[in-house]
């Protein structure tokens, strides 16, 4: 567990900062690829990819910001940020790079920027698929050095402790975080397989990573909201259901395009 790479006067620049940027990257990468493959521009996806960053980032604050006013209200948030000073603002903008938030966010301001460039938007979204499974996984893998977003106790021999986290714990968690990072990686090559072969990939990654994230948050901690679901398992069952309706509707609309 590495949370501080290395510090610049009042500024850490964390492990989770460094995944983050190679998670994009690696995004990027993927979705140029798949544009080429899917016969649009290779550049238009590298600029698409400052988008997704500035959209991604935005969206997470915002979910993150709704979450923490939901929890408490405004004002004991905004009182604990003044207590901290110029740093604890500094650190808020830091915190609360929410999935969930930084996707819907992403999402928005990527298919905003190809409607603007005319790009066809179903083969956008199809040759991003893959990109948004890898970046996440890659994300997630900064979750764990910084010692974020972990799980219930648990006494299984792969259990983890993070003493010196962000958010510490010195008994054995659910390394949730790494949990997700092998469910991504799982379905990485199967929607670069079916890129190609389905008229609707982005739609199978919706409900493939929506079905992780339900199952993985049976091992975390986070509050229930309706019911016994929690707010991530809600969201994770909206993305399943808009993945299998939009599957289903442009399957039963348009044959498959066959494999290039």
């Amino acid at each position: 567990m590495y949370p501080t790479l290395f510090s610049l006067g009042p500024l850490e620049i964390s492990s989770f900062g460094l995944m983050l940027i190679v998670g994009f990257a690696a995004a990027g990468w993927v979705a140029a690829d798949g544009f080429e493959k899917l016969g649009l521009p290779r550049d238009e996806a590298l600029r698409l990819l400052t988008w997704a960053v500035l959209g991604g980032i935005l969206g997470s604050k915002l979910w993150y910001l709704g979450e923490a006013v939901a929890r408490s209200g405004l004002e004991p948030l905004l009182a604990d940020l003044e207590g901290r000073g110029a740093l604890g603002w500094l650190n808020f903008l830091r915190a609360g790079i929410t999935w969930y938030g930084g996707f819907l966010g992403g999402a928005v301001a990527v298919l905003w920027s190809a409607h603007r460039a005319r790009l066809p938007l179903l083969d956008v979204m199809n040759a991003t698929a893959p990109a948004c499974a890898i970046g996440q996984a890659l994300g997630r893998v900064g979750c764990f050095l910084v010692g974020d977003d972990w799980g219930s106790a648990t006494d299984a021999p792969w259990g983890v402790a993070f003493p010196h986290g962000i958010d510490p714990v010195d008994f054995p968690v659910h390394p949730t975080q790494l949990y997700e990072t092998g469910w991504l990686l799982a379905i990485f090559p199967w929607l670069m397989y079916r890129r190609t072969r389905s008229r609707f990939v982005f739609g199978e990654y919706l409900i493939l990573a929506g079905l992780g994230r339900f199952w993985i948050e049976m091992f975390r901690r986070n509050p229930t909201f309706v019911g016994d679901l929690t707010n991530a398992q809600l969201t994770a069952l909206a993305a399943i259901t808009l993945g299998i309706v939009g599957w289903w509707r442009l399957a039963r609309r348009q044959p498959i395009p066959p494999a290039s």
